[in-house]
């Protein structure tokens, strides 16, 4: 997530404010230590024009 959020030239705040969360939120998301909700994770996958495989998916 934080490599398609940079490659869209977004801070941590400026995405936190797109998607209606905090930055704290979205540090914890990139970091692995917060499971977002569906409605969230669709709301980044919007932000940022990737899909869901592209941002969550591990390999």
């Amino acid at each position: 997530m934080k490599l398609a959020r940079v490659e869209k030239d977004l801070s941590q705040e400026q995405l936190a404010e797109l998607v209606g969360v905090t930055r704290q939120t979205i540090g914890l998301i990139e970091a692995g230590n917060y499971n977002p909700t569906l409605k969230l994770c669709l709301a980044i996958c919007k932000a940022l024009d990737r899909s869901l495989n592209d941002i969550f998916w591990e390999d």
